[in-house]
């Protein structure tokens, strides 16, 4: 029986407060900027059918770590390698992650703390870590400094505090299967004891780590240097290994989002290091045989070509400087320039390194300090959400790794997201993923998704902190279990067909080329001088697939998604999805499986937890999510202007679907599991003429549910 919704006093209270708004109200805590944001127009996940579902901090609710008892501990393989355009462990397993970032403090968790998370991690099937912001001042701790108030004159040295605490989270990760993408320059605040010049000039927001000075200034790549040395040579007592020589650190890169090619953002403005790359771009300039001009040299790389040409042979000279410093250290794994490429050019700097590394989000803010407005758009109706992207980043004969993805909170579909990306990064055959991120900070009480982003800024950052948080997100994180095995174990199939995608030259756009390739066949960007080896090649600036095609099927038959409908499935013989605005298409019907889904917005995910397809399988995981938010969060009436951030515990829409399993098994039951993993109740159930039918969402309701046999 369905329980209605009652609004409690405070949610009355805030009607009456709406009520009495005036729309020419404003400011920052002006509810009622416009007529659209009045109570009778404001969107609240209070005004559905929800039950409470907060996930613990220390555990899941189920633990599929059993899934994963072989890969234990992380190295067990050996060292990570580079195979044509595959990532593979010395003994020759095939490495495929699906991963989270770990951001600033959380890279510092106490001895218990990271017992806990790591033991949470596996159990969803998490088997990567990136260690992200380590170098943050903004944080406590981090790597330079375990507690606020002495000042530090200089980033010179490491606090033996926060040293011990990331060598106790090795320890801890390395012993459940988990791996360490270790991120090296990232949000670094270059001090005048560094014998930085100016290095209050480096110090806005969005430009720490001396964006993009530090990819050619001698002495920030001095610095750099000395970092690198005492990280990779520093020994971790709990592994009895330096880092150099841990084979559960797997991954690394140069620097992070830190280039000359982002302008405006990134643009060379202050002294000496204005004067310091002109010099380098004269003297370039004289060696290829260029003729400059003597006024002063603009460097805005739009649309010049000498200027694009000049940065990717500096930029290169920095990646390879840096690799070959690390390879002299006796750093093994494979090594990457940057993490994101802004152009053609940019892309073409990459290939410096052992593999290619790229950054996408699906989300669009104001999120100033006055200002809570985003963009509130699903992705299964866009041909250009973050996979077009992803896809033009991977080059020909290298592997790719996306480091930093996210559909982050308060937008309410970001339950499609999870298994989009680790459905299509399968097909493609990508190296892994890390969301962004786990969480930023390390207390042990917070029970709802995002933190107040009015309550202030991390690192002069509104947004910041809170929305990015996914540790207890269960439209995102609380399908990262299906999404793991979809990665790791290989649940979606590679694409049996290969596109090439050549732009003109480092100046071409991406073009429209790339749109929905990356969910029908496997993609790869040819760069300008290097020759197509699939049979299909095309021009970036020509259409593959037509623009007013609103279906698109994987060549393997295993991928489908509906722009028009906004539908999307999966359709693999292990886990079999369906996604996006289910409620409107009536039955969907999978290989030897019926989904009818009565809820307008859902994921309905179901996988085997054996090796056998969910046929014969005795053991099943069904997770059914969709919208989720904080208890009392309001919205205007488009859900795109945040008015009241609520609070815990995080609600979860009841979805209600019809599911037919064709089976051999006659004796399956399905019951409900609730937060704490008790089971909360047994699902009516029927077996007849081979087929298992149950309905979820009447009785017991919940968001995980197993299929197991008596």
């Amino acid at each position: 029986m369905k329980i209605p919704n009652i609004p409690n006093t405070f949610t009355i209270i805030l009607i009456l407060i709406f009520v009495s708004c005036s729309s020419a109200r404003s400011g920052v805590h002006g509810f009622c900027r416009d007529k659209s944001d009045r109570d009778d127009q404001r969107s609240s996940i209070m005004s559905r059918n929800t039950i409470p579902y907060t996930l613990p901090w220390d555990d899941m609710p189920v633990d599929l770590s059993f899934v994963y008892e072989n890969e234990k501990p992380a190295g067990k393989h050996g060292f990570l390698k580079v195979k044509n355009d595959r990532f593979v462990f010395e003994d020759g397993t095939e490495a495929r992650f699906w991963g989270t970032n770990f951001n600033s403090a959380q890279c510092f968790p106490s001895h218990s703390h990271s017992e806990k998370v790591a033991k949470r991690l596996a159990k969803t099937g998490v088997n990567l870590v990136r260690f992200h912001q380590m170098d943050a001042e903004w944080s406590t701790p981090n790597i330079f400094q375990f507690t606020k108030g002495k000042n530090k004159s200089a980033t010179a040295g490491f606090d033996p505090e926060s040293m011990d605490r990331l060598d106790y989270l090795i320890y801890c990760l390395k012993r459940e299967g988990i791996y360490i993408y270790m991120d090296l320059l990232t949000y670094r605040r270059f001090k005048t004891g560094d014998g930085v010049e100016n290095a209050h000039l480096l110090d806005p927001p969005l430009r720490e780590a001396g964006k993009a000075y530090s990819t050619y200034n001698r002495r920030m790549i001095e610095l750099q240097k000395t970092f690198n040395h005492d990280l990779w040579t520093h020994t971790n007592p709990y592994t009895q290994l330096a880092y150099k020589d841990d084979p559960a650190i797997v991954l690394t890169g140069v620097t992070n989002e830190n280039d000359l090619f982002t302008y405006p953002r990134y643009e060379v403005v202050h002294e000496p290091y204005r004067s310091e790359l002109e010099d380098l771009y004269r003297e370039w300039a004289r060696a290829m045989q260029i003729k400059l001009g003597a006024g002063k040299v603009v460097f805005d790389p739009r649309g010049d070509i000498n200027m694009q040409n000049f940065f990717i042979d500096i930029t290169t000279d920095y990646y390879r400087e840096m690799i070959d410093h690390m390879r002299e250290l006796g750093v093994k794994i494979p090594i990457s320039g940057t993490n994101w490429s802004i152009n053609t050019a940019h892309l073409t700097a990459q290939m410096a390194g052992d593999f290619t590394d790229s950054h996408a989000y699906w989300y669009g803010w104001s999120w100033s300090k006055d200002d809570k407005s985003f963009m509130n758009d699903p992705m299964t109706g866009s041909r250009n959400n973050m996979l077009p992207n992803l896809a033009y980043y991977r080059v020909q004969d290298k592997p790719f790794f996306v480091s930093e993805w996210d559909n982050p909170w308060p937008n309410e579909w970001r339950a499609e997201s999870s298994l989009l990306m680790a459905a299509a990064g399968a097909l493609q055959g990508w190296g892994g993923f890390a969301i962004h991120t786990y969480r930023y900070t390390l207390d042990e009480s917070v029970d709802m998704i995002g933190k107040p982003i009015t309550s202030g800024a991390i690192g002069g950052i509104y947004y910041r902190g809170g929305v990015f948080d996914t540790f207890n997100d269960p439209a995102k994180y609380g399908l990262f279990y299906h999404a793991a095995l979809i990665m790791r174990r290989g649940d979606v199939s590679p694409a049996d067909k290969t596109v090439n995608i050549q732009p003109f030259d480092i100046l071409s756009p991406r073009g429209r080329a790339y749109e929905l390739i990356a969910e029908k066949h496997r993609v790869e960007t040819v760069l300008p001088g290097y020759t197509a080896n699939s049979d299909t090649v095309i021009s970036t600036s020509e259409t593959y697939i037509d623009i007013n095609e609103v279906e698109v099927l994987s060549d393997t038959g295993e991928l489908y998604r509906n722009l028009e409908k906004q539908t999307g499935w999966i359709d693999s013989p292990r886990t079999k999805a369906v996604y996006g605005f289910t409620g409107k298409e009536g039955a969907i019907q999978l290989t030897n499986m019926n989904i009818n889904v009565k809820t307008d917005f859902a994921t309905v995910a179901i996988s085997s937890l054996t090796d056998e397809p969910i046929r014969s399988s005795d053991n099943m995981l069904l997770t059914a999510v969709g919208r989720s938010d904080n208890t009392n969060s309001l919205y205007n009436a488009g859900h795109t202007r945040q008015l009241e951030v609520g609070h815990g515990p995080v609600l979860v829409e009841v979805i209600e679907a019809v599911i037919e399993i064709e089976t051999s098994r006659n004796n399956l039951r399905v019951f409900s599991v609730n937060p704490g993993g008790f089971i909360i109740g047994y699902i009516p159930s029927e077996y007849k003429n081979g087929i298992f039918s149950f309905k979820i969402g009447e009785e017991y309701q919940s968001m995980y549910y197993l299929i197991q046999t008596i």
